[in-house]
């Protein structure tokens, strides 16, 4: 089983809607957003040195549920977890929950797809990068 990471995140002026909540197109920001310190802070990789390697992630599919809005002022503990590698892909389980009131605002799944960044083709994760994320 893989560690459950979690990053910190405010809420931003700019992600309130006519709605006067977060638009729902901005938790894909915040789950990229926690994935890019993760991988620095936990992974001891980051997304700069993963590219240097000749590698990136693109998002291949998302599935999120949207239980409670987040709203202006609101801090939201996004943790993330690797569950599977099948061959270029990765899934990713995900939990939005805000700070103050402890409740899950958002939860999911992420498929991300490695590809190779010469070719634009996705590649097979080699083992030296998952046991990289498998920890």
């Amino acid at each position: 089983m893989t560690t459950r990471f979690t990053s910190e995140i405010a809420v931003r002026p700019d992600d309130i809607d006519m709605f006067q909540h977060v638009h729902n197109s901005h938790y894909l920001d915040y789950i990229q957003a926690a994935r890019y310190d993760q991988m620095v802070r936990c992974y001891k990789m980051s997304m700069e040195e993963f590219m240097i390697m000749g590698y990136g992630f693109v998002v291949k599919r998302a599935e999120l549920n949207f239980k409670r809005p987040l709203v202006m002022g609101d801090i939201m503990l996004i943790s993330t977890q690797v569950k599977n590698f099948e061959g270029s892909d990765v899934i990713v389980e995900f939990e939005i929950v805000n700070k103050k009131s402890d409740k899950v605002s958002c939860d999911g799944i992420m498929l991300y797809t490695m590809i190779n960044l010469k070719t634009g083709r996705s590649e097979k994760i080699t083992e030296e990068i998952q046991n990289r994320f498998l920890i």
